[in-house]
């Protein structure tokens, strides 16, 4: 196994110490999957027998923060006591922390036959400890509760949460056992803080399984207590422009955003950009219509992530994102003029998400194409008329430069002067320096109105075949005419 030699050297100074040391939890489960991140896991932990005053004094350069007695060293590598289990009165927390005598002990106190297997070093050589059968899970690729799950799951209710995360991560199955657990214990759901419940979901969002992961929340009875919203579209049929109801379409949309490796709050306002469409609803059937659903979803999910305890800026992109996921484009209809007003509204650095929920709403509504012609040339026209545009005020002179230098006072050729240094700098951007502008107004200002003006006309022209050649290149990107 590819374990760093900076972890190998943890676990023999505990042992030089007297000490037992194991590798534990989710970085031996990567290490026995045999695929970990590149340069491997992320989190090494460490259990011992070694008390945390004990381990501190191995380890002088350390910190400890927390009531467990885990001692970070080397900046990121955690070590904790064996421990057991007493009671959890909050369904969040033990009473009290003990500490364990036997490895043996502490396993059986953690979530998951996958997440219970230990490592160990002994005679240079690495010994696993399996009590559970976690290899054989990791195997078959099972999520399985350790021991009776139903006190697993009343020790942390979280963990039922987690149970799908690790099987939307891993795309692995959840033990039948384990999932009769969850639904029969969901309602504990409600005494978990909203924070811990916004991590765990945010890594399901973020797998690559994470429509499964929302499916599975929903089957297991745990979506009623995150976003009770989004189960309120289950089996709502939609008008004749959409295949699936409103909540099959949004986990598919969802799923193509996964597929995409699209943002975070991409994904959230996949997942939820037709929230409001249950509340919206008028009429049955394919007459059906959701009038105003884009402005009733944004509202909701404002409360909703509100109550999953986002910050007040992530709230407001995301709610921006559902709230003008409806944008109307026609290319002979839509002018420049309406696209700046949606790019004002969106934000500019929000723009690309938000045609991003849209391609993602195409396709969870059983379109072919996620990116048809049409939403091609708005991108073409948003990348228009977003650049600035090609004129004087690029120059790193003005008018009262001009006049200063030849001593004029204003006139129709201090415009001519200026539309002939910008076709010089057209023709060679690096002219457009003050020094370099300023030698050749002087040059112009010797010249004839005739002259001036012959100049002036093979300036606007350049002006115009660069402007031509700019917009070319710009459609040839997005593929329109």
């Amino acid at each position: 196994m590819d374990i760093p030699k900076k972890i190998e050297g943890i676990l023999k100074k505990l042992e030089k110490n007297g000490y037992k040391a194991y590798l534990v939890g989710g970085c031996v489960r990567d290490l026995l999957m045999g695929n970990p991140p590149a340069g491997g896991p992320k989190d090494w932990d460490i259990t011992t027998d070694a008390s945390p005053e004990e381990t501190q004094k191995i380890f002088p350069d350390n910190f400890m923060n927390n009531k467990f007695g885990t001692v970070t060293v080397l900046g990121s590598v955690e070590i904790t006591p064996f421990r057991t289990e007493t009671k959890y009165t909050d369904k969040r927390h033990p009473d009290k922390v003990e500490w364990a005598k036997t490895i043996e002990e502490d396993l059986s106190r953690r979530d998951f036959t996958i997440n219970s297997i230990a490592i160990k070093i002994q005679n240079s050589e690495f010994k696993i400890i399996d009590l559970f059968d976690g290899k054989e899970d990791i195997k078959k690729g099972i999520v399985k509760a350790v021991g009776d799950a139903n006190e697993r799951f009343n020790e942390d209710a979280l963990r039922m949460m987690r149970a799908v995360r690790f099987a939307s991560v891993l795309d692995f199955t959840i033990d039948k056992k384990t999932a009769d657990a969850i639904k029969k214990n969901a309602p504990w759901m409600k005494a978990i803080s909203k924070e811990r419940i916004r991590d765990e979901l945010l890594k399901i969002i973020m797998s690559d399984n994470a429509s499964d992961g929302i499916e599975m929340l929903r089957e297991l009875g745990l979506l009623k207590y995150i976003i009770p919203e989004l189960e309120d579209g289950y089996k709502v049929a939609q008008s004749k422009h959409h295949t699936y109801d409103v909540y099959k379409h949004s986990i598919l949309s969802l799923k193509y955003a996964a597929q995409k490796n699209f943002s975070r709050d991409v994904r959230i306002a996949s997942l939820l950009h037709d929230v409001g469409k249950p509340k919206s609803k008028r009429g049955s059937g394919e007459s059906a219509t959701f009038y105003g659903h884009e402005v009733v979803g944004a509202r909701m999910s404002k409360q909703i992530l509100g109550r999953l305890r986002f910050s007040k800026k992530e709230i407001e992109k995301i709610t921006k994102l559902i709230r003008y996921h409806l944008f109307y484009y026609n290319v002979d209809e839509v002018t420049e003029a309406s696209v700046r007003k949606l790019v004002r509204k969106v934000g500019p650095e929000s723009i690309e998400e938000l045609l991003q929920v849209r391609m993602a709403d195409r396709i969870g509504s059983g379109v072919p194409k996620a990116e048809p012609y049409k939403l091609r040339h708005m991108k073409y026209i948003i990348e228009k008329a977003s650049r600035d545009p090609v004129s004087v005020k690029m120059l790193k002179i003005n008018g009262q430069d001009i006049m200063r230098i030849l001593d004029v006072k204003p006139d129709p050729k201090i415009g001519q002067v200026l539309d002939i240094l910008l076709g010089y700098v057209l023709i060679d951007p690096k002219n457009n320096k003050k020094a370099y502008l300023e030698k050749e107004i002087k040059k112009l200002g010797k010249l004839s109105d005739r002259e001036l003006s012959s100049l002036t006309e093979n300036s606007r022209k350049e002006r115009e075949e660069v402007i031509m050649k700019e917009d070319k290149m710009t459609k040839q990107k997005y593929w329109v005419t």
